[in-house]
């Protein structure tokens, strides 16, 4: 029998920040912007993606802290930061440091595996250790272990005039309840319950069946369940949802078009699983509010959770994001049960 959908709880929204190159600064305050209209308009949270040496936000976390002296109330996160890319202590103070400056609105998005083109990059990267570094589930425990409070040295106490903490300071105590791993396979989405984090699944998903094969919102929605019958908080266990989704309730007609376009470019990688890791992507979700939230009611997956952060386009122009955002906030969350924060 088919689930009853949850009322949504949490909107939130998820944007790379792509900026040019001739003027990185413009497009770095443009997503500052755009979190700030977040807030205003009553998102629950602000997501950043991690892209390294392109031309999107390689450092969410420092944009994130420079997020949090502008905004009071939303929540901040990244989703996700690739761990093979990051030495976990060091990540662990910084994650704390802006969870501090934000009054703990901070929400880690993490994931493991090898950086994107290693063979490309190890030399930069790990010029002495590239053949030893762990870039499995251990990097994360590592991080998890750090931010909640474990010990990081043998040593604390007074030396000479300066005193040391044998754990990550600060310390922050709320955020190793508030990290989450992106995963998209079945041992991603257990791991991430036995190790007590919340789960971000998005729009991309491995097909894991005998015949490769599946449909995409069955394969999330095994992904959630498989999730939270390995965590200790069982179907409380928080987990969000990342689909693309593009209201067009007060869009012009150019936008529509534009939109329509982009979502029909990208829906032949929909029809079969995609590559070595055998990807299944959605569709991307075009339409007023009221087709939206029909379709999104129907998604075996979204049926079952009760936060998402939509996902913007990577390509589109800032009035095209405000003119989402704003139709999201105004007409779509309101039709799936959802109440703007105050």
């Amino acid at each position: 029998m088919p689930s009853t959908p949850r009322p949504l709880r949490k909107l939130g929204f998820l944007t790379i920040g792509l900026f040019d190159e001739a003027d990185p600064r413009r497009g770095h305050e443009t997503t500052l912007e755009i979190i700030e209209l977040g807030e205003r308009l009553g998102f629950d949270s602000a997501w950043l993606r991690h892209r390294h040496l392109q031309y999107g936000i390689s450092s969410p976390v420092a944009v994130l802290a420079a997020a949090s002296q502008r905004t009071s109330r939303i929540e901040l996160g990244t989703a996700v930061i690739p761990l093979g890319w990051e030495n976990p202590l060091r990540l662990a103070e910084d994650l704390a440091t802006v969870d501090v400056l934000s009054g703990g609105r901070l929400n880690p998005g993490v994931s493991v595996g090898p950086p994107m083109h290693f063979d490309r990059v190890k030399e930069a990267l790990y010029p002495d250790t590239a053949d030893a570094e762990d870039f499995g589930y251990g990097r994360a425990r590592r991080l998890l272990d750090l931010v909640r409070g474990e010990p990081a040295s043998g040593f604390s106490g007074t030396e000479g005039f300066e005193v040391f903490s044998d754990r990550v300071q600060p310390h922050s105590p709320g955020l190793g309840s508030r990290l989450w791993y992106g995963g998209g396979s079945l041992g991603s989405a257990r791991w991430a319950g036995e190790n007590g984090m919340n789960f971000l699944t998005s729009s991309v998903v491995k097909a894991e069946g005998p015949d490769g094969e599946g449909d995409f919102a069955d394969i999330q929605l095994a992904l959630v369940r498989a999730f939270r019958a390995a965590h200790p908080d069982g179907d409380a266990a928080r987990v969000s949802q990342g689909l693309v989704v593009i209201p067009t309730d007060s869009a012009t007609p150019e936008q529509r078009a534009k939109y329509e376009e982009f979502a029909a470019r990208r829906l032949p990688r929909t029809t079969s699983p995609q590559g070595p890791g055998r990807l299944l992507f959605a569709p991307d979700l075009v339409g007023t509010s009221a087709e939206l939230a029909e379709r999104l009611h129907a998604h075996a997956a979204f049926r079952e959770i009760d936060e998402v952060a939509f996902a913007l386009p990577f390509t589109f122009a800032p009035e095209d994001y405000v003119q989402i955002l704003t139709d999201m906030a105004t007409h779509l969350g309101p039709a799936l049960g959802w109440k703007p924060g105050v």
